[in-house]
């Protein structure tokens, strides 16, 4: 098939799973011989998402958005101005930022880029639909990587009359955050606008009942295909870390429950027979993150703890991958329901178990897996017991890694995936 990946990207500051996902997906699509054009939208892919994935310039890019947002003479300045805004290295550098823009400022862009073609930014979907139709081969079907995406769609099938597919995969986490108003707004537009999508695919089963119960998506357009990963480099390892070893991998804020698991750290440094555990921590931030990390810091110091906890700043998948092979046992324990968890499915292949909150993804996915055990979410006392018993039975641990790995395996190769979706672009294609 001839496929377009509209795929925003989030830079190279911090782990970011949609990213991951899009690109692991694109490459598997090409390797089994589709042709895919991936178009990054706000800023730059990082070296992880460009390995092998089409070439194409930045649409929307970052800096664009948010001027032709504030000042409507933002919205007549010529491509060749836009274009000096455009500069990866600029975007990069935007990128790292954040707390660039006011709740409100997030609000009405938000509200106006879902109404697409009559938002803020036609000038830049325009740009888009121009590039697309000017492109040698039409394209089969159009992939959109969220539903934030969804004021694309009408005039992508007004100027390229192709079916529109939208992935899905936690919009509602960042939409219910937006202020009053603009809440309420973002939604009912996406309940609008949902009438231009040919077909819903999202990552779990979980997502997939939230998502129809507050959008009104009827179930005949809506599919699930559990998101896989690649599998290379996922070695089996042959011996235990020496010394019991947490890990975190993901963006080190509060919303993923970053303090929840040092706390629990913190307890686990009381019982004698886990006075040398240690916790690793991964995964990037952004510049508001400071603050918070910075608290973290105090607490593990007061504690006399701070030498315990590395604080690690690379994960591209050659670090990620030797940083997992270190672990006794990993813990993202998010705040709020998910629907996805790629860091479980990355451990896992790892051989490593992990400990999750029974919310969102996690019930569903290590149900699949067997890899692991659920907490009471945000109970760090909770977290802590089922930490502890997998450090103080490794023959469990072990049992758990290995029956996780086996099923990720077994059902969660990305070439598995690709051939799912693929199969859905078909039959929405005919």
């Amino acid at each position: 098939m001839n496929i377009v990946h509209i795929t925003p990207s989030a830079g190279d500051s911090f782990y970011c799973e949609n990213c991951l996902r899009d690109a692991a997906l694109v490459k598997a699509m090409m390797k089994a011989g589709h042709e895919v054009l991936s178009v990054p939208l706000y800023l730059p892919l990082s070296v992880d998402e460009s390995d092998s994935v089409s070439e194409a310039p930045i649409f929307f890019g970052g800096i664009n958005v948010y001027l032709q947002q504030k000042s409507s003479f933002f919205q007549k300045t010529p491509r060749w101005f836009d274009k000096l805004l455009d500069s990866p290295g600029l975007l990069r550098w935007v990128g790292r930022l954040a707390g660039m823009t006011s709740a409100k400022d997030l609000g009405q862009t938000t509200t106006s880029m879902l109404r697409g073609e009559e938002g803020r930014q036609i000038k830049e979907l325009d740009r888009l639909v121009e590039w697309l139709c000017a492109q040698d081969t039409k394209p089969d079907v159009v992939c959109l990587s969220n539903i934030m995406l969804v004021g694309f769609a009408r005039r992508f099938k007004q100027r390229l009359g192709v079916p529109i597919v939208c992935l899905l995969q936690d919009e509602d986490g960042f939409l219910d955050a937006l202020p009053s108003p603009y809440s309420d707004q973002a939604w009912g537009i996406i309940a609008e606008r949902a009438s231009d999508i040919d077909a819903f695919i999202a990552v779990s089963k979980y997502y997939a009942n939230i998502m129809q119960q507050r959008v009104n998506i009827a179930s005949e357009r809506m599919h699930v295909v559990h998101m896989g990963i690649s599998l290379d480099g996922y070695e089996l390892r042959q011996d235990e870390p020496e010394v019991p070893t947490i890990g975190y991998l993901s963006r080190m804020c509060p919303d993923k429950g970053l303090d929840t698991l040092v706390e629990a750290f913190i307890y686990l440094r009381k019982n004698e027979k886990l006075k040398n555990v240690r916790l690793r921590i991964t995964g990037g931030k952004m510049t508001n993150d400071e603050k918070f990390l910075n608290q973290i810091r105090e607490r593990l110091a007061s504690c006399g703890l701070i030498d315990d906890v590395e604080f690690l700043h690379d994960f591209d998948s050659i670090t990620k991958s030797a940083f997992l092979r270190t672990l006794s046992v990993l813990s993202v324990p998010e705040r709020q329901p998910v629907a996805y968890g790629l860091y479980v499915l990355e451990a896992l292949a790892a051989g490593v178990p992990v400990v999750e909150p029974s919310s969102g993804v996690f019930p569903e996915l290590l149900e699949i897996t067997g890899g692991g055990v659920l907490f009471e979410p945000n109970n760090a006392a909770a977290l802590t017991a089922a930490i502890e018993k997998l450090l103080l039975e490794p023959d469990c641990a072990r049992k758990l890694g290995t029956q996780g790995r086996d099923a990720v395996f077994e059902k969660f190769n990305i070439e598995q995936t690709a051939e799912e979706m693929v199969r859905i672009y078909g039959e929405i294609a005919q």
